[in-house]
This record gives C-alpha cells, sequence and structure tokens, in this order.
C-alpha cells in the first residue's frame, strides 16, 4: 500500500518530501499454538507536503487501497486499515480512514 499510495500521490502531481515519507505497520496476530492467523493489519504514514496539496493528498489516501494489489488480495480475509500524519509547513494533520460498519 506504501507504494501505490506514493504512485497515488504521483499521479495527483502532489510535491511529497520522499525523505519524510514513512510508513509503519501494526499486526494483529490471533490463535494458539500452531493455529494462529493473521486479523488485521493497521498501516500508520508520515508524509510531508504543501498545504495547498492537501484536498489532493486526503482524496489519494481515500482511493488507494482500491488500486493496491496487495490491499485487494487479502481485503476479504484480513481488515486493513491505515491513518496519516501529514505535515504541511506548522502544521500537522491526522487523517483517519473511514471504516464502514
Amino acid at each position: 500500500m506504501f507504494g501505490t499510495l506514493a504512485g497515488a500521490l504521483s499521479g495527483r502531481k502532489v510535491p511529497f518530501d520522499r525523505s519524510q515519507f514513512s510508513a509503519t505497520v501494526d499486526g494483529r496476530i490471533v490463535g494458539v499454538g500452531k493455529t494462529i492467523r493473521i486479523e488485521s493489519i493497521t498501516l500508520h504514514y508520515e508524509l510531508t507536503a504543501p498545504p495547498e496539496h492537501r484536498e489532493a493528498v486526503e482524496r489519494a489516501l481515500r482511493v488507494h487501497p482500491e488500486g493496491c494489489p496487495a490491499h485487494q488480495s487479502v481485503k476479504g480475509a484480513i481488515a486493513v486499515h491505515w491513518d496519516a500524519r501529514l505535515r504541511q509547513g506548522d502544521t500537522v494533520v491526522e487523517i483517519r480512514e473511514v471504516v464502514q460498519t
């Protein structure tokens, strides 16, 4: 999903700082003994982009899971979520996925 998001930002001509674009991943493993499985994965993005591109960044974040082959491969079996911390100048904006229940 990290690469798909980078591609979505580039496709929208968002000038983001690749040296300040990172992701950490949390996974939840369930089960006992030898029978375990991945229940969920959450990606936490950190990126920096100019303030005038906020709408394009938010749009890229919203649509990038649908364009990601890895996400599409596991979406029925593993819950995958994301959130992002977007730095824009002196401002930091927290953006979260809207989870449908």
